[in-house]
């Protein structure tokens, strides 16, 4: 496994994706070699809470299609990767989401990131249970404020931002892939 993706969602209010970001990663260095965006018509007008996002910071989709246009293409874009490990920040959501990647093996950021022993950023005085996992402020916007030093840090919301924003959180945490086997899901 010389690459892994990391993948994103966005759902409507009616919980139906409306789009998918996809960053694929070298495993050693941790940096973006691809990606892909998609918007999921007709979902796209179906309205959600990160709506406004679709086309946020001047981002424009690979595909603008039907759902199975969309996840058809990005299994292929997977596999010409030849990725076999899909991350996610919340990964259950997204597997959930996206049944049709079913056949990789996913693991959640999260399960890394929101741990002391994992995360060299959680400050000594952050209220963690006795596993070393906090008890709160473990989501995505948390979590990069406290690896990055950067408090103005907003996520986006858009489905490829975000990805990329997680793969950074990998990076930031300075952990090698073998070291997200108990964050497997499924």
């Amino acid at each position: 496994m010389d690459r892994f993706a990391v993948i994103d969602t966005e759902t409507t209010w009616g919980d139906d994706v409306m789009s998918i970001g996809v960053v694929i990663a070298d495993r050693e260095s941790f940096e973006a070699v691809d990606e892909r965006y998609y918007v999921l018509t007709p979902y796209n007008m179906h309205g959600g809470m990160y709506s406004g996002a679709l086309y946020a910071k001047g981002v424009r989709p690979h595909l603008e299609c039907c759902r199975p246009d969309a996840t058809s293409d990005l299994d292929g874009f997977l596999l010409d990767n030849g990725i076999s490990s899909v991350f996610a920040y919340n990964a259950s959501f997204d597997r959930r989401h996206l049944p049709e990647l079913a056949g990789y093996d996913w693991y959640d950021i999260m399960k890394v990131a929101a741990y002391r022993q994992h995360n060299p950023g959680i400050p000594n005085e952050a209220d963690c249970c006795r596993t070393g996992r906090l008890r709160r402020g473990y989501g995505v916007e948390s979590v990069y404020r406290m690896l990055s030093g950067d408090r103005s840090y907003n996520e986006t919301h858009n489905a490829l931002t975000d990805a990329a924003d997680e793969l950074t959180i990998m990076k930031m945490l300075r952990r090698c892939l073998e070291e997200y086997g108990p964050a497997r899901i499924g």
